[in-house]
């Protein structure tokens, strides 16, 4: 009797495991999104319980707030998040990072970097590490300067990397840039047990920092390798520059973020232009690795090969996303690529092993016509597939047709400045920037669905007017207006007028600020404006003065302006600021499309479909076809067809077919979500985050990371 209840119990405890084995495996995986851009840079998820057929239904799972209000709309949330073990990982504009629970919202822990309520950090997201035996596991954070190893359970500094938890990025750049403004703004990438990391930098008049990479370890902070994107002597690329140059002159930097292809153990780092960005003279050359999308060994730093997609950059057309991997289907063959965006509107595809163009490449005449003392490159690199994803030409067919007056007044002003050719060089007279300073392509990239080979990417259309002044016709005569143009006037204006709503005029600064208030912002940044703490004390003081109208005229025995960013560092030629080509109303100048979703066969070269991105609802509810907007932040896909994306001025939330580019779903966000959004699965539940920042283009600021979810079946 009891060997039978024994069998049975057998039985039934062999039933129960077989049925916990089958709810088990199917049960649906976890999908982590683990990277910035995820996998190669696709910005790709596998994830699959939101489809075509269902994503209308999508609603708010959760909303977490950072809790950084920002009465005058300064702020923005730019991070694009990452979730790994559960956790979403996301930061603030006050210099936080945050570990959240990825299915609830929840705060776990946040680490405080800056520890003032006033910061303003512009952050596009974290780096995680674990090791081998996943025992150890950071993150890693920029602030400012510092870099910062963080455990990703507790959120407390790893005591063991660099000084108490952090390095000074300032340090390490093989010369003395302690005075100058590096920072991180993009994450960096991890190869091994090696964090590789860029920089921002001073773009604008006079000295700035050099751009070099560098790979730092993992464990300690020390730096293991650099790559001198400026050359030094013996390295390639020195003949390009002028021989002094890998002692003075500063940016190429990959700012937007770099891409790792971990089985080639290849790096792939696109970089920025030179400094100063609209006037040469001083740099004469092609300027290479300047605009080049660079393959590096990632585990030593040595180049493997290099593009330059433009030669000696004088419109500020820095590379401006990271790279992404793909694979390309020509003649029968499948080569694994890279493809590479411009602020110009063009793709590059290469050959991820050998740098070999996958489709034509042409140099092509270009003007020469400069300011005195400029050599612009004669010639500039086309690729001949694919064709550019926005215009490149502002003709007379391409005038705004809003209303009879917005015709007669842009094509007035067309008539005034340059406009014949994309290179046209800086001017006095006023030259067209289009595709303008912010793209074309900008720092949200493309997203890629491996299945049709098809790469995704919005668009901006917008047309900018740069004109240039000499040095000497700027009025520098007093020490605290040639501070003032060696750091300010490039986005405030040469006599500060400002420049639309991202860069406010200055001319009455005294009726808001003291000069206390005026020396926390230079000392700590605000919105858009980085910290200026670089400059010396006796040089902010002066700035003040002049800010608040209170300097006197120089004494000619006081050569103080001469030190740190004084006349001598000024170029013979100075920008007057970053104008928005706009119509009396305050829309853009060209017709519509001011802003494009766009899908390009990376097979064939070609675009398959093309569509508005946003609208100004105020012109639709009077007849306009959608228009599109200007936008910031990229897309993602999924497996299902499914592409997310905000960036939108109309502070809207879309999901697109992938197939056609219709949309699907749409949500008003409570400020603007100009960042990449984020998708993963966890406890079987597929989740789409976005941050609601806001903050640029004139929109409110918001504090919120918004989470949506299929409502739970009943």
């Amino acid at each position: 009797m009891t060997s039978i209840k024994s069998t049975v119990l057998r039985s039934c405890m062999s039933l129960a495991l077989l049925i916990l084995l089958s709810c088990q495996q199917s049960k649906q995986k976890d999908i982590e999104w683990k990277y910035y851009g995820n996998q190669g840079n696709t910005r790709y998820s596998e994830a699959d319980q939101i489809g075509p057929a269902n994503v209308s239904r999508l609603t708010r799972a959760w909303t977490f707030s950072t809790g950084d209000p920002d009465e005058k709309n300064q702020l923005q949330l730019q991070c694009h998040p990452i979730m790994v073990n559960g956790k979403l990982y996301v930061t603030s504009g006050r210099g936080k990072v945050f570990a959240l629970d990825a299915s609830s919202g929840k705060l776990i822990w946040t680490f405080d970097a800056l520890h003032d309520p006033t910061a303003s950090e512009t952050n596009r997201g974290v780096v995680y590490w674990e090791s081998q035996d996943k025992n150890d596991r950071r993150i890693f954070f920029s602030a400012r300067s510092n870099l910062y190893a963080l455990n990703a359970e507790t959120g407390l500094p790893v005591n063991g990397f660099g000084d108490s938890g952090y390095i000074d990025l300032k340090k390490g750049l093989d010369r003395d840039i302690s005075a100058q403004f590096v920072i991180a703004t993009t994450p960096g990438v991890i190869y091994k047990d090696l964090l590789i990391m860029g920089s921002r930098v001073h773009e604008g008049p006079g000295s700035s920092a050099p751009g070099h990479i560098r790979a730092f370890n993992v464990r300690n902070g020390k730096r293991e390798w650099i790559f001198h994107t400026i050359p030094h002597p013996g390295e390639f690329g020195y003949d390009t520059w002028p021989a002094d140059a890998w002692k003075r002159s500063g940016g190429v930097n990959a700012w937007s973020g770099m891409t790792i292809d971990p089985e080639r153990g290849l790096l792939f780092a696109p970089l920025g232009s030179a400094s100063y960005d609209f006037y040469g003279a001083d740099r004469k050359g092609n300027n290479l690795f300047g605009n080049s999308l660079v393959a590096l060994d990632a585990a030593t730093g040595k180049r493997k090969w290099h593009f330059q997609t433009i030669h000696h950059d004088l419109w500020d057309r820095d590379l401006p996303a990271p790279p992404t991997l793909i694979t390309v289907h020509k003649d029968g063959k499948a080569i694994d690529a890279v493809a590479q965006v411009t602020k110009t509107g063009f793709v590059f595809v290469f050959n991820r092993d050998t740098g070999e163009p996958i489709f034509p490449i042409e140099e092509k005449q270009v003007p020469t016509d400069a300011l005195p003392g400029e050599t612009p490159s004669p010639t500039q690199p086309y690729p001949l597939r694919p064709e550019p994803f926005v215009r490149q030409a502002f003709t007379d067919s391409d005038i705004s047709r809003l209303t009879p007056e917005t015709y007669a007044y842009v094509k007035s002003r067309l008539s005034s400045i340059k406009r014949n050719h994309m290179f046209q060089p800086p001017s006095e007279q006023g030259t067209l920037i289009l595709p303008g300073f912010d793209g074309g392509g900008e720092w949200g990239g493309a997203a890629y669905d491996k299945r049709s080979g098809t790469l995704y990417v919005n668009g901006n259309e917008m047309a900018w007017i740069l004109s240039m002044i000499p040095k000497a016709q700027s009025g520098q005569n007093t020490h605290g207006r040639t501070i003032y143009l060696n750091n300010c006037s490039g986005c405030h204006g040469v006599d500060l007028e400002g420049a639309s709503t991202q860069y406010p005029a200055l001319k009455d600064l005294g009726s808001r600020l003291d000069s206390t208030a005026i020396a926390l912002i230079m000392i700590n940044g605000k919105g858009r404006m980085p910290s200026f703490n670089q400059i010396p004390d006796f040089q902010k003081k002066d700035l003040i003065k002049y800010l608040l109208q209170k300097e006197k005229k120089n004494d000619p025995s006081d050569h103080r302006a001469m030190q740190t960013g004084g006349a001598d560092d000024m170029p013979n030629f100075i920008g007057t600021g970053y104008h928005r080509f706009l119509d009396l109303q305050g829309y853009p100048a060209i017709a519509p499309p001011w802003g494009t979703l766009n899908a390009i066969d990376l097979n064939e070269g070609k675009i398959r479909w093309r569509v508005p991105l946003g609208a100004f609802k105020e012109l639709t509810q009077k007849g306009v076809p959608p228009t599109g907007t200007e936008n910031y932040g990229g897309p993602i896909v999924t497996s299902t067809g499914i592409l997310f994306i905000g960036a939108t001025r109309d502070e809207m939330f879309r999901a697109f077919d992938i197939n056609n580019g219709k949309v699907l779903w749409e949500t008003n966000l409570p400020a603007g979500g100009y960042a990449t959004p984020t998708t993963y699965m966890i406890n079987e539940k597929q989740f789409v985050v976005i941050a609601a920042g806001g903050g640029k283009m004139g929109t409110p600021s918001g504090n919120n990371y918004i989470a949506y979810s299929l409502p739970d079946e009943k």
